[in-house]
């Protein structure tokens, strides 16, 4: 297939490109490299991709989504096979300070998106949604057909929108659509904003690291081998419209458009201590813990159902806390040679 990743020099973005290309798929990567965090680590990734053995079927362009006649020009020439979206504004606290990047890149991002893949061909758009749409949920584990009403930050809201402009096309164009609601990834060329990579600088330099909550956080996390497995799984699977689907007892997670909504994570809960402890065993050194209040705009703990999606794609979560954090710090001591 010729596939579209979306956001293809970010974490997910990376390893989604090299799974297709190890398998013979061609790829398109495009991102717009912005300094949201440090770029050469963004182009470190596309390095990694330009020197993998399926290189030669991967071009790479640099490209905003926001710009939707650049979008529709490239979905024009390309006439892509598949896409998966998975360029954002990603942060939940970073949406506290820049509202208007989450506006653009995942709204308006998004719409350019679904209008390349609509009037281009496009036989299934996978897309990125986000464990933070469940927002103040108390009910555990989060299961795909709770109702998601309630966000926490302006992030979340955005991803919950992603989800109800999908079902939009899904019904009014029969477009297939997939929906992934992301749970905690970790794992080598992880993102510098997120707990991992934040709590490796500090340890390795001797600084203090910010336990919100006191500590009283647990987090499905959610090593990347396994998102990746879990996104070509649903790339794979092109959802069919359910002329069976009950109106009267409604389901976020499925519709009888071709619209399926599924969680992806570990369906693992870790208390964020413990992550911290496994952290520092595979480091060598302690970390300062200075134990903070919650944050605006988080939650205190996450935990997926993944039984829709095991269903659907046959895939399950094969990798340990014990084993994804030894592998995180060898690649961390590695890049940063420390």
């Amino acid at each position: 297939m010729k596939v579209l990743v979306t956001g293809a020099a970010g974490f997910i973005g990376m390893q989604v490109a090299l799974a297709l290309l190890a398998r013979g798929d061609e790829v398109v990567g495009i991102d717009n490299l912005n300094d949201y965090y440090d770029p050469t680590l963004k182009t470190a990734r596309l390095d990694a991709i330009a020197a993998s053995a399926g290189a030669a079927r991967f071009r790479f362009r640099k490209l905003d989504i926001a710009n939707g006649a650049a979008l529709s020009t490239l979905f024009a020439a390309e006439r892509f096979d598949r896409v998966v979206h998975l360029a954002a504004q990603a942060g939940v606290r970073y949406s506290l300070q820049n509202a208007g990047a989450y506006a653009s890149s995942n709204l308006l991002g998004f719409v350019n998106t679904l209008e390349g893949c609509r009037h281009h061909g496009v036989e299934h758009l996978v897309y990125a949604s986000s464990s933070s749409v469940y927002g103040g949920n108390a009910k555990m584990p989060f299961v795909e057909t709770d109702a998601v009403d309630h966000p926490v930050s302006l992030y979340a809201a955005s991803k919950k929108a992603n989800e109800l402009m999908a079902h939009t096309y899904s019904h009014l164009y029969g477009l297939p659509t997939t929906g992934l609601r992301f749970f905690t990834v970790y794992g080598p060329w992880g993102r510098p904003d997120m707990a991992p990579f934040i709590f490796a600088r500090a340890i390795l330099a001797g600084e203090p690291i910010k336990v919100f909550n006191h500590g009283k956080m647990r987090r499905d996390f959610t090593f990347i081998d396994d998102i990746v497995a879990g996104v070509i799984g649903a790339l794979d699977r092109i959802p069919q419209p359910d002329p069976g689907y009950d109106r009267t007892r409604a389901s976020s997670a499925a519709s009888w458009a071709p619209y399926r909504i599924f969680n992806i994570g570990r369906s693992e809960p870790v208390e964020l201590m413990d992550f911290i402890d496994a952290l520092e065993s595979e480091l060598g050194c302690k970390a300062v813990r200075q134990l903070m209040p919650m944050q605006p705009g988080d939650v205190e703990a996450t935990f997926a159902d993944t039984s829709a999606l095991e269903a659907w794609t046959g895939v399950q979560p094969r990798v340990s806390l014990a084993e994804g954090v030894k592998r995180f710090a060898a690649w961390y001591r590695g890049y940063y040679a420390v």
